[in-house]
């Protein structure tokens, strides 16, 4: 959705989103890795259980999502291959409207899962808690939405979800979800909002709640990926943050900027 090749195709006129897939993965830490190269519809296979884009294959198998990773990570041209397992605690089965007509819908697959990383380019090789979440719509991101801010945060029984989205045609829109282990999903009142520091690209950050940031795991013109420290429904917790700001991903330098993250290949 964030692809500076789709953007231009829809410009010009219909463009087939099949055109325009990729495998992202951002590696952190001291042997960090950024990939996502995208490819044409020739190189997609996919069904029911499985996604293949290129070299690389996510697909349900069992009781875990298995995803086969073999990209080349950029700038510098180094291999990033392996094994990411994700073995789903809670699966509550639901979706949401993130916004008044229904066209953008985000379904939270699993919220709190286990995580098993092996991987081969780097050496690698790690477990933990992870989640797994879709989004999917009928209209370009950029065209319906502002910002938002997301974050996923693990409880001590379950996990908690705050999605907070600033429609460009309606009022800012949140949806505060708590998921117990057990599987079952509830509302809660979002606790009041709170402003985070900006980032380094000065884009405005916020959350729900008492917070501050742990860790910074992605700056980029349009987007931040943030380590929080947290409270939330009684008890301290760790989340991940995301803002995103899509009136900043519109502009005409941003969209000239993306291509040396975001190689394309047919």
């Amino acid at each position: 959705m964030f692809s500076p090749y789709y953007a231009a195709a829809r410009r010009r006129g219909a463009a087939d989103p099949r055109n325009h897939c990729a495998v992202n993965v951002c590696l952190y830490g001291p042997r960090a890795r950024w990939t996502m190269t995208e490819r044409g519809a020739g190189a997609l296979v996919s069904d029911a259980t499985m996604l293949c884009i290129g070299p690389s294959l996510l697909a349900w198998t069992d009781d875990m999502l298995r995803i086969r990773l073999d990209e080349v990570a950029v700038p510098l041209p180094v291999r990033l291959r392996g094994e990411v397992r994700f073995y789903p605690a809670i699966l509550p089965g639901r979706r949401f409207a993130l916004d008044a007509p229904g066209r953008h819908i985000w379904t939270p697959l699993a919220p709190r899962g286990r995580v098993e990383v092996v991987l081969d380019r780097p050496a690698l090789r790690w477990s933990g808690i992870g989640y797994c979440d879709a989004n999917h719509g009928a209209a370009p991101l950029e065209q319906d939405f502002a910002r938002w801010d997301w974050s996923c945060a693990r409880l001590s029984d379950g996990a908690a979800v705050l999605y907070h989205v600033e429609p460009r045609a309606d009022a800012p829109r949140t949806l505060a979800l708590r998921f117990a282990a057990q599987g079952g999903c509830e509302s809660f009142p979002p606790p009041p909002r709170t402003t985070l520091p900006a980032t380094r690209w000065r884009i405005a950050r916020t959350t729900h709640g008492p917070a501050r940031i742990a860790r910074v795991l992605e700056d980029t013109p349009f987007y931040a990926r943030t380590l929080l420290r947290t409270h939330l429904l009684g008890e301290a917790a760790t989340a991940m943050h995301e803002t995103l700001s899509l009136d900043r991903f519109r502009r005409s330098w941003v969209q000239a900027l993306l291509p040396f993250r975001m190689p394309r290949r047919r």
